[in-house]
């Protein structure tokens, strides 16, 4: 059974309500891809704090004024988490706003920074997390460095 706003792991308890939204999303899309609970929770959390921080005003409000998870999982509309990304590398691309990092067959970016150091900082916590792989671009979309994890 999935989780719910009403029916939801108690280490999201003090989340922010939309947090806490989103974290479910995740942490329902992970399951139903086979990943364990214990797993999946953390992750989830975490990258719903990121989604949270590095997402448009708009985008957050958007996703507020959807239904709760277990309805758009009932309706067969796939959850925004998109657990697809979760099995895609990460990959730190030059971007008109400095360096944007992205799973790799995502349109768009999941943040952008002002720097390619920050941007490779973000990239690769979330490829660990994840336990997938990092690629990083030169600012001609050339390859410089990969790493698996």
């Amino acid at each position: 059974m999935p989780w719910t706003l009403n029916d939801y792991p108690s280490s999201m308890k003090n989340l922010d309500k939309i947090v806490r939204k989103k974290a479910i999303d995740i942490a329902n899309s992970m399951v139903d891809e086979g990943y364990d609970e214990g797993r999946a929770i953390p992750i989830a959390t975490e990258q719903a704090k990121e989604w949270y921080n590095n997402a448009e005003k708009g985008v957050v409000k958007e996703y507020a004024d959807e239904g709760s998870p277990a309805e758009r999982s009932a309706e067969g509309r796939k959850y925004d988490g998109n657990p697809e990304r979760l099995l895609e590398g990460e990959h730190v691309v030059a971007h008109e706003n400095g360096w944007a990092v992205k799973s790799s067959n995502a349109k768009k970016p999941a943040a952008v920074f002002e720097t390619k150091g920050e941007a490779v900082k973000r990239a690769r916590e979330i490829a660990r997390n994840k336990g997938t792989k990092l690629t990083v671009f030169k600012l001609d979309g050339s390859v410089q460095e990969q790493q698996s994890y």
